[in-house]
């Protein structure tokens, strides 16, 4: 039992990072879609080790090379994952009209003016984000840092139970991807992997982050099903990404006014 949930997680792991894994893993189908649960489990992973370089550089140089270093190192980690898929919503949404032409532009490995646009406002807005936190209480932002990694992840894993997983209209050229609803026990596991770091290093108060960033899924949700019926991997990237930024938003709104 435990070696299977192992291999979930490793899988999920590998998949999302580029953490090597010291030793071979059985694939299937069914594993990947089980790996579902450990989404945000990934997401505290590269929180942490974000968190432990944003620290350093701090104390190195200043907060603001630390915040940069701890973006670095986030593309690093995961290989600008999630990012590539942002600016690949960005172009087929952005220059393409009707589901054929969106999930065709979707597919071209060539980065547009969209696309480019969009990573710079998305990189920009997590950068004063990250600045306003250290303004705010420079202490607590490395579990701002962690919480937003590891609930946006669980966040965009909840695509997969509350929307269709569209084809790709290219099947040889499509990747390896969950797109399987788990059983309610496995989320609600993926779900307090999110929310116990939350209550374990934040004020109560916090928790209101979680519906502030589901705002986002839902907003989301509703536009790619309105477009194309549904969600691609891209889209679950995108997803992440801009919980990751609400979140951050959120904690700023909560010191603010509360």
């Amino acid at each position: 039992m435990l070696k299977k949930e192992f291999t979930y997680f490793c899988t999920a792991l590998m998949f999302f990072t580029r953490i090597p894994i010291p030793f071979e893993l059985e694939y299937s189908e069914e594993i990947m879609n089980k790996s579902q649960k450990y989404y945000s489990a990934v997401g505290l992973v590269v929180g942490i080790l974000n968190a432990l370089v944003f620290g350093i550089g701090s104390y190195l140089f200043t907060p603001n090379i630390g915040i940069v270093l701890s973006l670095i190192v986030s593309v690093l980690i995961t290989g600008g994952f999630h990012e590539d898929g942002f600016t690949d919503v960005c172009d087929s949404f952005g220059g393409g009209y009707g589901k054929e032409k969106i999930m065709t532009i979707m597919k071209d490995s060539r980065i547009g003016a969209y696309g480019v646009l969009g990573m710079i406002l998305l990189l920009l807005l997590k950068f004063t984000c990250l600045q306003a936190l250290v303004d705010i209480d420079i202490a607590t932002i490395g579990s701002a840092i962690i919480i937003a990694h590891s609930s946006s992840r669980f966040l965009s894993g909840l695509m997969i139970h509350s929307h269709d997983y569209v084809t790709d209209i290219d099947v040889s050229k499509s990747k390896p991807l969950a797109n399987k609803p788990i059983p309610l026990t496995a989320t609600l596991w993926g779900l307090c992997l999110a929310v116990i770091p939350l209550v374990l290093l934040m004020p109560l108060k916090f928790l209101w982050i979680l519906p502030i960033g589901y705002l986002g899924k839902w907003y989301l949700g509703w536009y790619f099903k309105k477009h194309i019926g549904g969600y691609t991997g891209d889209c679950l990237g995108t997803v992440q990404q801009v919980c990751e930024v609400l979140i951050y938003l959120g904690f700023i709104l909560i010191w603010k006014f509360t």
